[in-house]
């Protein structure tokens, strides 16, 4: 089964796609059988990253029933062992999936046949773009050492740890309420969390709750990477990001690294050709072959359990 790799970002704009095309080119040249997907739905652009004309058919062929499966719309591209499985730009309405839809497509993206599947995500909070980030319990949250970009990327994992605990029970549960009104209720500054908090709440209802919980919380390791790195000071406030997620939910990051600020990276983007391709050994890509060593490294733990969940209204405060 392949490894999948979702990359999410709270705020657009931090070079996520970049980094995403860039990713899937060096595991491809490291002999990996590796499929991106464009699941930035309604705003996709990872194939002007790619060096890709935009005239293949969309993810919302295989959404509309046009095409059966992601892999029927996969495109073979000029690099050895990388396929690529094109997004929407001309399809506003793709973006808003009912659930089924969505687990339909996880479905697919699951039995695709590959070393790495890597997602690129929209930017952003929404439950469409959480859902496929908790495909996996080690996605990867892509921010810039920006105080905006770091509070948006801590909004993007508590989003997820809700997502990831709501549907770890059953629908109209009791502990689906638990949950729902301890998240709505201001955790910043109160003391309160996930980890202690929230845990015992679910354990003074029923032991076997707490104990699903708390395995969960456990098990859900994201990756963090901060991205235009320039000195320490940058790196200081990406690694901020550690301390408030720790302190008001409990989870431990897994800090993945970052990437150097790279003026190469922008020409990359007006020759559309990968840095990785163009300039391999500018600061970007020689740190990303590092970072991409290490992720061939790791043990990535089987897919959540999850739920299914088709109240998608549903909005929390963040």
């Amino acid at each position: 089964m392949a490894i999948v790799i979702p990359i999410g970002s709270g705020k657009g704009g931090v070079g996520k796609t970049i980094f995403t095309s860039n990713l899937g080119i060096k595991l491809a040249q490291l002999g990996k059988k590796t499929v991106l997907i464009d699941l930035d739905l309604g705003g996709s652009n990872l194939h002007t990253c790619l060096g890709i004309k935009n005239r293949h058919s969309g993810v919302s062929s295989v959404i509309n029933k046009q095409e059966d499966s992601l892999e029927e719309i996969m495109v073979n591209t000029e690099i050895e062992n990388l396929f690529f499985v094109p997004g929407d730009t001309l399809n506003p309405g793709t973006g808003n999936l009912q659930f089924f839809t969505k687990q339909k497509l996880i479905k697919q993206i699951n039995n695709l046949e590959a070393d790495f599947v890597i997602l690129d995500l929209a930017a952003g909070s929404t439950f469409n773009t959480v859902d496929f980030f908790l495909i996996s319990s080690n996605g990867i949250i892509f921010t810039t050492p920006e105080t905006t970009s770091v509070l948006n990327a801590y909004s993007f994992i508590k989003t997820s740890v809700f997502r990831l605990l709501f549907r770890s029970f059953k629908a109209k549960s009791m502990e689906r309420d638990i949950i729902y009104n301890f998240v709505n209720s201001k955790l910043e500054g109160s003391g309160r969390s996930f980890s202690h908090d929230l845990l015992n709440e679910l354990y003074a209802y029923s032991k076997d709750s707490g104990e699903i919980a708390e395995l969960k919380i456990k098990e859900f390791r994201p990756m963090v990477l901060i991205n235009r790195v320039e000195n320490q000071e940058s790196i200081n406030l990406g690694m901020k990001l550690r301390d408030i997620t720790w302190k008001n939910i409990g989870i431990e990051l897994n800090f993945l690294g970052h990437l150097p600020e790279d003026k190469e990276v922008q020409a990359s983007i007006f020759r559309r050709s990968p840095v990785i391709l163009t300039n391999p050994g500018s600061p970007f890509p020689k740190e990303l072959s590092t970072l991409t060593e290490k992720l061939i490294s790791d043990i990535f733990p089987d897919q959540p359990q999850l739920y299914l969940d088709d109240d998608d209204l549903m909005t929390i405060e963040t």
